[in-house]
């Protein structure tokens, strides 16, 4: 049943159609007042990296202070630097790097990043370079679980489909067996020409047992797809161009699809004619009406068409028509959009074969407006399935009671009416928030600019947090989303977060690292760049290569403030007896202070001790059990300013 309802055809019995920077501004200047001294962090990394050291941390923050500020090539160098390490790095590194690289015109280098990135991501829809719109299975999963589906109980074992509710009774096309000797078979199906049917809905949302629509609307040819207005004296449906015992084709001698209308006298349907809009050499279908009836909305292959099939719109006045008009190519694509459904709310729903999907049509829901259709989202994969999913229909605009048809497997027939209720509104309300920070937790950082992007890193809205440091944007549930957090002499830092998936609120806190810390004396200058230890080798106090990279972070401080003078502090967790590590610790100083002098640094500057276990910062002394990440927190290094 599936081909002769998507195949183009003669005397087709449902009607679907097979056609289809800025430069980084980063202040290079000293800055001193009172007895503050300003160091810009990002330009001490980028000091220590010349010099040939190399650190994934350092290369990654180098990378990204370039990056988001649109300075491609430099981020492209710093980028290329942390691959080179054959380091495990997080797949958002691969589409920076390969952006960078695009950027800096290097498309052969970046095209095969994003081939890495592609094979590392698979669900990220900027992917979309090399595998289609590859974001559509995450957008299909977030918007999935929402429904409970049945069975309608309707079904033959024929073709039943396109279902119109109207006064609690349910329309719907069948193509069963009545036992009519004269019901004519399509030659191409095997299957009856299909016929209006109804049955009538009780108050539990079960239906009667179906019966033919006694009416001169059902003829020998294809009728389906009715829709009624609100008093019930008028019904627009799709036929094939036949009318009056005549039949139309076009200039191939293919009979297509039209649609009709008739209006209710007397009890009867009469009065049956086609719209003006309506031609012999192409199809018109599945027409739907406006909540005011004053718009028609139907499916078409006229010219003007964006592909194989695209809805349309005519409005309504009276017995006049307007000319059609083209959606637009929002909702319709190269592929076949049909089967459209408009509620009280305006939104629309339509199958389609174009916008990604599961296979074959997919149900879809857009919202109307003025220029056209806005934020249209699969409904998942309670409604959808690898086969045809269309005409979704609901009881009225504001139930979540309704029917679709489907040709999935385990129905009874060719194309089947089901029923649903959605148990979960698809634009459920999210509010995602949180505070910034600095690293530590321990300043609040207020006026921070915050900035939200989709997954194709398109810029969605921004916000300013407040004095308390708190912010707050309105998302959609069960998307993911990146929040960019900039504040001046801050670290530019970009966190992705996966909205929750039902009505309420998702929390993100941000921690920025300062990329000029405000330092006086007494405070330890080892904080501005989050050096919590001078690395050694077990029981040794020789400098250790990963030890370097942070000493020439220090270095390059001194070097930038002749005057400044450090008191170089070692200290040692509580394991090892109290003489041991006192010994140890200022051996491990003093090695500290003399590779600084090793290194220019004058020898009046810099005092060095080692303190062993006496300054613990937690409870963890002898014979306290504590886990290692506890024991940590005492093994430390400070470099504590004695003089500016």
């Amino acid at each position: 049943m599936k081909n002769y309802k998507l195949l183009y055809l003669a005397l087709i019995s449902v009607f679907s159609f097979c056609g289809y920077s800025q430069e980084a501004k980063i202040n290079a200047g000293d800055k001193k007042y009172d007895s503050y001294a300003y160091i810009d962090a990002i330009k001490t990394y980028e000091r220590v990296a010349e010099k040939g050291y190399k650190s994934e941390d350092l290369f990654k923050k180098l990378a990204n202070s370039y990056y988001f500020n649109s300075n491609f090539e430099k981020a492209a160098k710093w980028y290329g630097e942390l691959f080179a390490m054959n380091t495990q790095i997080e797949t958002e590194y691969y589409y920076r790097y390969a952006q960078s690289l695009k950027s800096a015109g290097e498309t052969v280098k970046a095209n095969k990043i994003l081939d890495e990135f592609e094979q590392r991501t698979k669900n990220d829809g900027r992917a979309r370079l090399y595998i289609k719109d590859k974001n559509y299975l995450e957008e299909i999963k977030a918007n999935s679980g929402r429904y409970k589906i049945e069975n309608a109980g309707i079904n033959s074992k024929f073709s039943d489909y396109g279902t119109f509710i109207h006064n609690n009774t349910v329309y719907f096309a069948s193509a069963r067996d009545t036992g009519n000797f004269t019901q004519r078979k399509h030659t191409w199906t095997g299957e009856h020409f299909t016929n209006l049917y109804q049955a009538a809905i009780d108050e539990n949302f079960n239906l009667s047992a179906p019966k033919e629509f006694k009416s001169k609307i059902n003829t020998k040819f294809n009728e389906s797809t009715p829709v009624f207005t609100k008093d019930g004296k008028t019904v627009y449906f799709t036929r094939n161009n036949y009318n009056n015992g005549k039949r139309g084709k076009n200039d191939a001698k293919t009979t297509l699809l039209k649609i009709y209308k008739a209006t209710l006298e007397n009890g009867e349907w009469t009065n049956i004619r086609e719209l003006p809009f309506n031609s012999d050499n192409y199809s018109t279908a599945h027409p739907a009406l406006s909540a005011d009836e004053k718009t028609l909305y139907f499916a078409s292959d006229m010219p003007g068409t964006y592909g194989q099939s695209d809805i349309y719109k005519a409005s309504i006045n009276g017995e006049s028509y307007g000319t059609p008009e083209n959606l637009g190519p929002t909702i319709n694509t190269e592929g076949k959009e049909t089967f459209p459904y408009v509620t009280s709310n305006n939104d629309i729903y339509f199958a389609s074969d174009g916008h990604p999907g599961l296979g074959g049509l997919d149900v879809f829901v857009g919202k109307l407006e003025s220029n056209g259709v806005s934020n249209i989202q699969n409904l998942g994969s309670d409604i959808n399935s690898p086969q045809d999913d269309f005409a979704y229909i609901v009881i009225d605009g504001d139930s979540p009671k309704g029917f679709f048809s489907s040709n999935r497997s385990g129905g009874q027939g060719s194309d089947d009416i089901y029923k649903f209720v959605e148990t979960r509104s698809l634009n459920c309300t999210q509010e995602l928030s949180g505070i910034v920070t600095n690293t530590t937790g321990s300043e609040i950082l207020g006026n921070t600019k915050l900035s939200l992007y989709d997954t194709d890193h398109n810029l969605i809205s921004t916000t300013i947090s407040d004095p308390k440091g708190f912010y707050s944007f309105a998302v959609d549930c069960g998307k993911v989303y990146f929040v960019r957090a900039e504040k001046e002499n801050y670290a530019t830092k970009e966190e992705p977060v996966t909205i929750l998936k039902d009505n309420g609120k998702t929390y993100l806190t941000i921690k920025l690292d300062g990329t000029e810390c405000r330092v006086a004396v007494g405070d330890d200058l080892a904080k501005c760049f989050n050096i919590t230890n001078i690395y050694f080798d077990l029981d040794k106090s020789a400098i250790t290569p990963k030890a370097i990279i942070d000493l020439e972070k220090i270095l390059d401080v001194l070097n930038q403030y002749p005057s400044m003078k450090l008191d170089i502090r070692s200290h040692t967790d509580s394991r090892a007896s109290y003489k041991y590590n006192e010994a140890l610790s200022d051996r491990r100083a003093k090695s500290t202070m003399q590779w600084l002098i090793n290194n220019g640094v004058s020898k009046d500057r810099l005092t060095g001790k080692g303190y062993g276990e006496s300054q613990l910062v937690n409870r963890c002394s002898d014979g306290v059990k504590c886990s290692e990440e506890e024991h940590q927190m005492n093994r430390r290094s400070e470099f504590i300013i004695t003089a500016l």
